[in-house]
């Protein structure tokens, strides 16, 4: 089964970053969204797992959610990557809570990686991805939009981080369908 480990957001913090892909749709580029209700912060991609491995994923998320205490995180930038003037990914950007998450996350790729689950390629990054281009149709515009609310039009949304969580991914026509497999929760302070 395809899996990842994310941080599940907050509805409210999903409605608000709903809204905003809507505004960014104006732009009339040729972007993929994310839906509202699958957005997440990814911290490992497992990628196709099997019961066995399912098993010690679990026991690992419990191991690394129980050395770390609960944290609050602050989404407050809008970006791109590579770059946001040549973007394949667009994302939406913690600060507050950023070194906790990419900690985490570390400490997941570095216990999974001795199961035989490949590390990334590249560095962790701590964003929630919301859209991804599929052409250049209309970029300039998208860039222009997504330099206007990089700051997202100065407001911030808190939430707190208590748990993270394995999802199976399902794969259809109609785009993913995510299943809560596993929740771990973080320590008390």
């Amino acid at each position: 089964m395809r899996t990842f480990i994310a941080i599940e957001l907050p509805n409210e913090i999903k409605d608000f970053l709903g809204s905003l892909q809507n505004e960014l749709k104006s732009s009339g580029a040729d972007v993929k969204w994310v839906e509202p209700k699958n957005i997440h912060l990814t911290l490992k991609f497992l990628g196709d797992i099997d019961d066995k491995q399912l098993d010690k994923i679990t026991r690992i998320m419990d191991e690394v959610a129980g050395e770390n205490v609960k944290f609050q995180v602050s989404i407050s930038s809008l970006g791109g990557f590579p770059k946001i003037d040549y973007l394949r990914v667009i994302w939406v950007g913690a600060d507050k809570g950023a070194e906790e998450v990419t900690k985490i996350a570390g400490e997941l790729e570095k216990r999974i990686a001795k199961l035989g689950i490949p590390k990334e390629d590249r560095p962790f990054s701590s964003h929630i991805t919301i859209g991804r281009t599929r052409s250049s149709l209309n970029r300039e515009k998208l860039v222009k939009s997504l330099k206007d609310k990089i700051d997202l039009g100065g407001k911030k949304f808190d939430f707190y981080v208590t748990r993270i969580t394995l999802f199976k991914s399902t794969l259809s026509p109609k785009g993913p369908a995510y299943e809560a497999l596993k929740e771990a929760s973080l320590k008390n302070i």
